[in-house]
């Protein structure tokens, strides 16, 4: 508990000073005091001039939080600054002073002081699972242990970039429909409650009887000038029951993933970008060289739907037993067969790694397509 106490209390300097060479150096650090900042300094070779508390943004940017974009910058700019040579607390340095959130700065130094404490990357970013998940964690963890952090660094930064693409246009592209019916429900809110009652007055005026059609118009009008406070009440009551629902429940989480992959178009494309993560996902890990087995629960949580989900973990238990990983795939019986038959030649090849990432790259353009269509 004390050590989370002290790690609250740290906050955010900048500082200035001159390195052995005498050449000027100038960042950020968090620390509990600008004496603690200095000592750290001197231990790295650095001779502080100017360590002073870093002002807060006054437009708000301070608070904004820590993106998949951010983590994915992270892993590409830390690939970057150790393939150039510079050393790995440094890059820390560099890469936290560059980026203009403090909570992202925060997280870096956190993360460089694990590491400066003797502790592995891959353990100090286990801390924050909130930003870095199993599968980044665990290649990390191969890169250190096999020597080749910086390659699988940019292998994490291309994984996760492809991911927040999938995740916008998939977005994008629901939002869309979801805005056009929500604007059309407000428009005809609006014309049965205040444009149809005046026209309705002047049919009564005219006599006679209202064509069925018409009649019906009317009488839904009728209904909603009478009871709209109810039926607005109620389509809240239902917006906030069925978000709690979606919040708290899993089974209900299980059942909305279920009923998506039978919707007309979206089906199709939540369908498409599950098979795209899940291919990406195992390409990434067997290009780090971890085992089968050992992959399956990292990609079984990347596909983002439980049916792709329970298909997965039925993979792992099948290749367990001996069986390969296309057929294993294909009796699972949620995989199309141009995504077994690539498996299986990469199987058979000894590149399954690439033919998994063309496959995602072909399913990542058919959403892509999907999308614009």
């Amino acid at each position: 508990m004390a050590a989370k106490a002290a790690t609250k209390q740290e906050i955010m300097f900048v500082w200035e000073g001159k390195d052995k060479k005498g050449e000027k150096r100038k960042g950020e650090r968090a620390g509990k005091s600008e004496a603690a900042i200095k000592a750290i300094l001197r231990k790295e070779g650095i001779r502080p001039t100017k360590v002073k508390k870093k002002p807060k943004d006054l437009f708000g940017g301070g608070g904004k939080p820590i993106e998949t974009k951010d983590i994915a910058l992270f892993a590409r700019q830390m690939s970057t600054m150790m393939t150039a040579g510079v050393a790995l607390l440094q890059s820390f340095d560099l890469v936290a002073g560059g980026h203009e959130k403090p909570k992202f700065q925060k997280l870096v130094m956190d993360i460089k002081a694990d590491v400066e404490a003797g502790g592995t990357m891959a353990d100090a970013l286990r801390k924050h699972p909130k930003y870095f998940d199993s599968l980044f964690c665990n290649l990390v963890d191969a890169g250190e242990q096999a020597g080749i952090l910086e390659s699988l660094l940019t292998k994490l930064a291309v994984y996760k970039e492809k991911s927040e693409s999938m995740k916008k246009k998939i977005k994008g592209a629901l939002s869309y429909p979801i805005s056009i019916m929500v604007v059309a429900m407000i428009v005809s809110a609006i014309l049965l409650i205040y444009v149809v009652p005046v026209f309705a007055d002047m049919f009564t005026s005219f006599g006679g009887e209202l064509p069925a059609l018409t009649q019906v118009v009317v009488n839904m009008s009728d209904f909603m000038v009478a009871n709209w406070m109810p039926v607005f009440g109620g389509i809240i009551g239902f917006v906030i029951v069925f978000k709690q629902a979606k919040k708290r429940s899993v089974a209900f989480q299980n059942f909305l993933q279920r009923l998506s992959l039978k919707l007309p178009l979206f089906g199709e494309l939540l369908t498409k970008s599950a098979i795209a993560r899940f291919t990406r996902t195992l390409a990434t890990m067997f290009a780090a060289g971890t085992p089968l087995v050992e992959a399956m629960d990292s990609v079984a949580g990347a596909t983002g739907n439980i049916v792709y989900y329970e298909a997965t973990m039925k993979i792992k238990s099948e290749v367990e037993t001996g069986i390969p990983l296309a057929e294993s795939m294909r009796n699972v019986g949620v995989f199309p067969n141009m995504c077994v038959q690539m498996t299986q030649i990469g199987e058979e090849s000894g590149d399954i790694d690439k033919m998994l990432n063309k496959v995602a790259d072909y399913y990542e353009e058919e959403v892509s397509w999907l999308f614009w269509a």
